[in-house]
């Protein structure tokens, strides 16, 4: 969310902003916001008189009291009763403006950054640099679930029984594979200097509101019935969320975190039969990482965190290339964007693994999370990104170190993970 301070002075920049994102429809938005904003500015200065005058008032019959003029007492008393029923029809219409304000505000795309590419979809986001050889081997990589199948790993037709298409039940190897990967990215991020956190799996509807926009809400949140409570979607809702209302002294910062939990998300409109399997799931679990930090190092702090998740990879030999997301791709609230892509061998081309977003103060503005600085409070900028999600990781794994013989190689990384192990070996 933008600061409407901003918004007043720079009504064109704001709406270039959203035609740059290919929201035209939300740039009504902006006249509104400024037509609501003007009336209630009006409203505020007359119910500041109107305060004023009551004070005075006070006082003026204070004295006409004293001096037993009460018939010029008793009629400034009766003004002075209109004037409190005009006033509250004032306050009553400030908190109705403040918060049409406040719902346009929120649906108003934040100020992306001047780094951003142009485009309207996935589709014209932009490749920045290659880690890694792609290699496509010389014998057939069945899918991914397939591969699962042999090691007796995966038992998808008993998970729809219990709770429909999206959920699974990961077996033997391959759930102490999943849970392997998990543990390392955690010690991984601990050896990065990142404090390890396991946060609340429910948040409540203020932080959700706080950490993402309606449309990415309806898509994604799952809502606890009768209770307003809802199920995280990544655990960077609730992460953020834990600095609400709360000033931060500076010298505090950076606050460098990393995360786990389970995940849960609607994924709506999510079709393709590259979603079949555990690519697109209702529930996952996964290692986050986020930060809270001073304005200046926010873009320091973004190439370190998207970074880290391109050595985590490379550290079990998964080949992977970075995207900068373009100005359509970007969710309201990001400023700047980048997607992390594992290679598939058996796809031949890279997919989508980890994302990493600076969103500057949006979430720090909806949900109040200062900083008390040598020179006044000011918001603070957050960013967030994915370490590792299993088990969609699981594909590029499984795939990247699948061998001939149909076992699949555990790089020296892991293997304290697992016992040692430097090979999984199949079961049919």
């Amino acid at each position: 969310m933008i600061d409407i301070k901003f918004l007043r002075e720079n009504p064109e920049a704001v709406r270039e902003n959203i035609r740059r994102k290919f929201r035209d429809a939300k740039l009504p938005l902006v006249d509104e916001v400024l037509k609501l904003d003007e009336e209630n500015r009006a409203c505020k200065a007359e119910a500041d008189n109107l305060r004023a005058e009551r004070n005075r008032s006070a006082k003026a019959i204070g004295a006409l009291m004293a001096q037993k003029k009460i018939d010029e007492a008793n009629e400034m008393k009766r003004r002075a009763a209109e004037a409190g029923d005009r006033l509250a029809a004032l306050e009553q219409k400030e908190d109705e403006l403040a918060e049409a304000i406040r719902v346009r505000m929120m649906a108003i795309p934040n100020i992306i950054d001047k780094s951003v590419p142009i485009g309207r979809s996935d589709a014209e986001n932009v490749e920045v640099q290659r880690y890694g050889e792609p290699t496509v081997p010389d014998f057939e990589i069945p899918y991914h679930t397939e591969i699962m199948e042999r090691f007796e790993g995966i038992d998808l037709d008993a998970a729809r029984r219990v709770a429909g298409n999206g959920f699974y039940y990961l077996l033997g190897d391959i759930a102490r594979l999943h849970s392997a990967v998990i543990s390392y990215a955690r010690d991984f991020m601990i050896d990065r200097g990142f404090t390890y956190c396991v946060p609340p799996f429910m948040i409540r509807s203020d932080v959700v509101t706080g950490v993402m926009s309606f449309a990415e809400m309806d898509a994604m949140m799952y809502k606890i019935e009768g209770e307003d409570l809802y199920l995280i979607g990544t655990s960077e809702h609730s992460m953020i969320g834990r600095f609400i209302d709360t000033i931060i002294p500076e010298e505090k910062l950076p606050l460098t975190l990393t995360s786990y939990s389970p995940c849960f998300r609607k994924e709506k409109g999510a079709h393709g039969i590259e979603e079949r399997g555990v690519y697109r799931i209702h529930q996952f679990e996964k290692q986050e990482m986020i930060v809270v930090c001073r304005p200046e190092e926010s873009p320091m702090w973004f190439d370190r965190l998207w970074q880290n998740t391109v050595d985590l990879f490379r550290s079990m030999d998964i080949p992977v290339r970075t995207l900068e997301c373009c100005s359509g791709d970007l969710a309201d609230l990001k400023v700047k964007s980048v997607d992390v892509e594992a290679w598939s061998p058996r796809q031949q081309k890279y997919f989508e693994v980890g994302s990493c977003s600076n969103l500057g103060d949006a979430q720090a503005r909806r949900l109040k999370i200062r900083v008390n600085g040598k020179d006044g409070k000011y918001l603070a900028h957050t960013l967030n990104n994915t370490v590792v999600a299993p088990p969609r990781m699981l594909i590029a794994f499984l795939e990247n170190n699948l061998q001939a013989d149909g076992s699949v190689r555990i790089p020296e990384v892991l293997r304290p993970y697992m016992g040692g192990k430097e090979c999984l070996v199949p079961k049919r």
